[in-house]
């Protein structure tokens, strides 16, 4: 393989990872702030752009179905901390009391701040605490304080176990759950994931829009991502991947970004429940709007992927294209959570588990399922095309 082939691969996984995974989250801002950030309002169904095709686009196995995920798969913790120490001050500075040096103390301790600096520092952001005073003494935030506690309160009474066990019902029976969420009150709007090998944390900017159920559904998406990380890929089918031609292990990778439409399943807890049932009712229109565009944007999503196998894209031409597929919540999640319903539909949970798993079986699985679905309705579902599906990416299956 040549050098340019190997930074084109390198490339494709940092723009999958991004494009796909952060995944993990969508920076709580419309924009997209840096990897490993999300879009507001909790990846506007899940924290989004996730995680997770760092899992998904990494990924690749037959796996089984466990009915009751046994809680010992389970290993997540909400860390108030942070949120807990700056509403304090804000609650001191309310009523006129002293701040002292010992509630600054509280904050600049506490876990949630050490490891957001952290991080910042990390993505060589400046981050002083002294910058961090004059944030939390300002007008700004001492005007939204009553509505910031109120949130972190019904945050703490979320059932973040509960979460974890609706992604786990989507995964193999092997998977694990292991993270810390961060509820935090900092300058930057946005919600991230870190140091996902050694220690992994949720970071969430606490928004008093996102109701505690909001909340739950979107901790059951991001919670996915990380069980499936800790699980999917096979060394059998990772090694056969990497045998494929560059362009064809991009596109397996691109095909990783579907994960969003499958985690935004199993957050919802079943292909008969709607994906938006927490949501407010504008994210749900939205939604049901864009499933409506299906078939158009599943082609425009084939385009995409036929042109990355001819070589028709430079690397910041992917990078754009692929970006431009996560939107709001676009194809890569309403396109990817139609397929995952019909799979499962028609071939049961176990199957499409095995799919999301090995992208390879994925869109083949989708045609079949969607050719039976078309026999009996008077709107049809588009299918991937000859050219795609026969194209020999999938290698052997």
């Amino acid at each position: 393989m040549t050098p340019r082939s190997n930074r084109v691969i390198r490339k494709s996984i940092g723009i999958v990872i991004l494009v796909v995974a952060t995944i993990l989250l969508v920076a709580f801002t419309p924009s997209i702030n840096a990897p490993q950030t999300m879009p507001k309002g909790l990846h506007r169904t899940g924290l989004g752009l996730n995680l997770w095709v760092l899992s998904y686009t990494l990924g690749f196995a037959s796996v089984c179905f466990a009915q009751s995920p046994p809680l010992s798969r389970v290993d997540v913790r909400l860390v108030t901390d942070e949120a807990e120490a700056v509403v304090a001050i804000l609650t001191k500075k309310k009523a006129n009391q002293p701040i002292t040096e010992s509630d600054w103390e509280r904050v600049f301790q506490s876990e949630g701040y050490v490891r957001l600096k952290a991080r910042e520092l990390s993505m060589k952001r400046s981050f002083e605490d002294a910058d961090f005073r004059t944030f939390v003494l300002s007008d700004q935030l001492a005007e939204r304080a009553g509505a910031l506690e109120e949130t972190l309160v019904k945050w703490k009474h979320a059932d973040v176990t509960a979460s974890a066990r609706l992604a786990l019902a989507y995964l193999p029976k092997n998977a694990q759950i292991r993270a810390k969420i961060y509820p935090v009150i900092k300058p930057r709007e946005n919600s991230f994931v870190f140091d996902l090998k050694n220690d992994p944390a949720i970071f969430l900017y606490l928004d008093p829009t996102v109701s505690r159920e909001k909340f739950e559904n979107t901790l059951a998406h991001e919670l996915h991502h990380i069980g499936y990380s800790s699980s999917c890929p096979t060394k059998q089918a990772s090694d056969e991947i990497a045998k494929l031609p560059t362009q064809k292990q991009i596109v397996l990778k691109l095909i990783g970004a579907f994960g969003e439409g499958f985690a935004m399943l199993a957050a919802a807890g079943g292909p008969d429940k709607h994906p938006h049932a927490v949501s407010q009712p504008e994210e749900r229109a939205r939604w049901d709007k864009d499933v409506a565009n299906f078939n158009a944007d599943l082609k425009k999503v084939e385009k995409f992927f036929l042109d990355v196998l001819e070589n028709r894209l430079t690397e910041d031409e992917i990078q754009k294209v692929g970006f431009s597929f996560f939107g709001t919540q676009g194809p890569w999640y309403t396109v990817g959570w139609k397929m995952s319903v019909l799979i499962e539909k028609a071939y049961g949970r176990p199957k499409l588990i095995e799919c999301i798993c090995d992208q390879r079986k994925l869109l083949t699985t989708y045609n079949n399922a969607a050719a039976k679905y078309n026999q009996n309705t008077k709107e049809p579902l588009a299918l991937w095309s000859d050219a795609l599906v026969k194209s020999g990416v999938w290698g052997r299956r």
